[in-house]
């Protein structure tokens, strides 16, 4: 038996190493330079790379640093429960669950990313624990994104975004939802019980029963810092709206990136093809406040390059280097 799981975890290392690795690493550079090769003025763009500008790209690369590290922190907290991690460790978890959410669907596959970083036996179990995180990134999300149309209310029926009525609907809507999430994310515990109760559900159970142990305080914590994380990336938007000359003040900023935040949440996609629309929402919400298009598009280009693909790229050479951590755990056992 034991010979058996031996062979079966040195076919799937290696099946990680030399394959799925080197695979999603030519993937993700191909459909980057896809992405970037069919951009729309492109040219002018590029001229902004050529000249002083180019040293305000610099704060805006730190803040994804602080933007990744902060997640880092956020799944440390989350998978403590389970198995205690350093920094480090769920730094690089985080940024190769980034290299593999790019080729899924509203970029689930970052939880497998990061589940490889953890000891074997525990990897299920962390699943569950990681989507306590992203429910917390969720609901500050639906929670801006539900301010910011109050806020822009009148604009976007101005501008004949969305019409009154309707409107009104969405933002009832977005409230219930947001109301449900809460509930829901301050009472996990009725997620086990409910499991508990359901035909066959005794073996699964393990996987998701650490969510029982989960107190208020590490929940607010988890919130606290997902609206940290919120406030970077419109900081982040902010300079490059600046950059690319979108003249718009902070507080539009950060309420017109927070209904796209919003709208991009709700709409199924590929995170390595998310910049057209994310490109589309901006240009429509962000445009009722600036006739610069061209500016708009190139700074949601930016933003999506500096927070998606550089990590992404980064995390798919991590994946490459994971046989080192399988060799430590070989130690450990």
């Amino acid at each position: 038996m034991k010979l058996n799981r031996n062979i079966k975890s040195w076919n799937y290392r290696k099946f990680i190493n030399y394959f799925l690795g080197p695979i999603l690493f030519l993937w993700l550079s191909w459909s980057i330079y896809n992405e970037i090769r069919n951009q729309p003025n492109l040219e002018a763009a590029l001229e902004v790379f050529s000249s002083a500008k180019l040293f305000y790209f610099i704060p805006v690369v730190l803040l994804m640093v602080l933007n990744w590290s902060i997640e880092a922190i956020k799944w440390k907290l989350s998978v403590k429960p389970i198995q205690p991690i350093g920094f480090l460790k769920a730094f690089r978890a985080v940024l190769s669950g980034v290299s593999f959410s790019v080729s899924t669907p509203n970029r689930i596959g970052e939880y497998l990313g990061r589940v490889l970083y953890m000891d074997e036996g525990n990897r299920l179990r962390t699943i569950s624990m990681t989507m306590v995180g992203s429910l917390s990134q969720l609901i500050i999300t639906i929670l801006m994104g539900a301010a910011g149309l109050i806020i822009m209310k009148r604009d976007i029926e101005a501008a004949h975004l969305v019409q009154g009525l309707w409107l009104q609907v969405i933002i009832y809507g977005v409230l219930t939802v947001l109301a449900v999430l809460t509930v829901f994310y301050f009472r996990l515990s009725w997620l086990v019980r409910l499991l508990n109760r359901l035909p066959g559900s005794k073996r699964f159970l393990y996987l998701v029963q650490t969510l029982e142990e989960l107190d208020a305080t590490l929940l607010l914590r988890l919130l606290s810092f997902s609206l940290l994380r919120y406030i970077v990336f419109i900081v982040q938007y902010y300079l490059l709206f600046q950059l690319f000359d979108v003249n718009i003040g902070m507080w539009q900023t950060f309420w017109t990136v927070s209904v796209t935040f919003l709208v991009m949440a709700v709409i199924p996609t590929f995170a390595i093809a998310e910049l057209a629309q994310r490109g589309y929402v901006a240009k429509m919400v962000v445009g009722i406040y600036s006739g610069n298009i061209a500016g708009i598009i190139f700074a949601t280009t930016g933003i999506w390059f500096i927070n998606l693909v550089l990590p992404a790229i980064a995390g798919s050479l991590l994946i490459l280097g994971i046989k080192k951590l399988y060799k430590e755990e070989d130690e450990q056992t």
